[in-house]
């Protein structure tokens, strides 16, 4: 695979799709006539014969999925992930996690990084969505190299599994031979005074945020919970008992997503820390650039650092 350094993870994906062709014979990949943006065309010039472009519609694509993963196949579909999570959740909900079958659902064009399509475009509510789905595993990888490990571990799991991934290239935040583990978060950063809990495009941010906390003496742990459900629930209360404050950070509603599942986990453990969500606080987004609309939703380092002091604040 070629240098994933600042690639977007949707570009990532459709590198790991296409090495998958020749390593494993029953991966099909499907979509909705968008391989070019979800990059799963790398994939159809790998292995024509295992791809299925099903046009713009995605319920029928979802079916389409299940019944090749009903044959013993590990079907991988994507589409935008406004459309792919929205569009086709009945069928999401009633063929792919209802019936337990072996499909991945892959979604680019997540968050507000999608940027000038607006608000209409930009998925700020996918991961409440299938959060919400029994038995459905939410992976949301930071970077490329990231990616390449979560689409690998999406097809040895044998069950529904949601990928969300960005249009936006990601800054490098690992290194090929690191370890990764479905449903274990990662500690990228040590630190005593508040634990700051990210996912995808987040990371790099709360990594940035953290630099500049120690810059004011302020020690932040940062993790990154690629793997939003199963949620690592020993590591965040951990770390929220060590720290005594906390800050989740997703580039999504503040309803639903990552901040919801640490917040539950740290009230059904009965841990009492200093507690704040950043993201999308029920509001949709807008057109604009993706750093502009990162600034003025408060989703950039400087701001997730002010976010942070504001939480140590209320530190017992």
């Amino acid at each position: 695979m070629e240098e994933k350094k600042n690639l977007a993870t949707r570009e990532a994906y459709g590198l790991t799709l296409a090495a998958l062709a020749e390593e494993n014979d029953k991966i099909v990949v499907l979509d909705a006539d968008l391989a070019g943006s979800t990059q799963t065309a790398k994939f159809a010039k790998a292995a024509p014969e295992r791809f299925v472009d099903c046009g713009i519609a995605e319920q029928d694509m979802v079916g389409v999925a299940c019944g090749l993963a009903s044959c013993g196949k590990t079907a991988f579909l994507s589409s935008f992930a406004v459309f792919a999570t929205g569009r086709a959740f009945e069928q999401i909900r009633n063929s792919v996690c209802y019936g337990k079958y072996n499909v991945k659902v892959a979604a680019t064009h997540a968050g507000i990084t999608v940027g000038e399509d607006g608000g209409t475009h930009q998925s700020i509510l996918d991961v409440s969505l299938m959060r919400s789905l029994p038995g459905m595993t939410v992976i949301c990888p930071a970077d490329a190299t990231c990616t390449e490990w979560a689409v690998r571990a999406a097809a040895e799991l044998n069950g529904p599994v949601y990928l969300r991934l960005g249009r936006l290239a990601a800054p490098a935040v690992y290194e090929a031979g690191q370890e990764f583990t479905l449903g274990k978060g990662q500690l990228l950063r040590t630190g005593s005074d508040i634990a700051i809990f990210a996912s995808g495009l987040m990371v790099s941010q709360a990594l940035e945020a953290a630099e500049l906390l120690a810059a004011e003496g302020v020690k932040a742990a940062v993790v990154d919970i690629h793997t939003i459900k199963p949620l690592d629930t020993e590591l965040v209360c951990s770390l929220a008992e060590r720290c005594g404050a906390v800050l989740t950070v997703e580039e999504h509603s503040i309803i639903g997503g990552l901040g919801s599942a640490v917040a539950e986990t740290l009230m059904e453990a009965g841990i009492s820390a200093a507690f704040q969500r950043v993201g999308m606080k029920d509001t949709f987004g807008q057109s604009g650039s993706p750093a502009a609309l990162l600034k003025y939703y408060g989703l950039d380092a400087e701001s997730i650092a002010n976010q942070a002091k504001a939480t140590l604040a209320r530190k017992k």
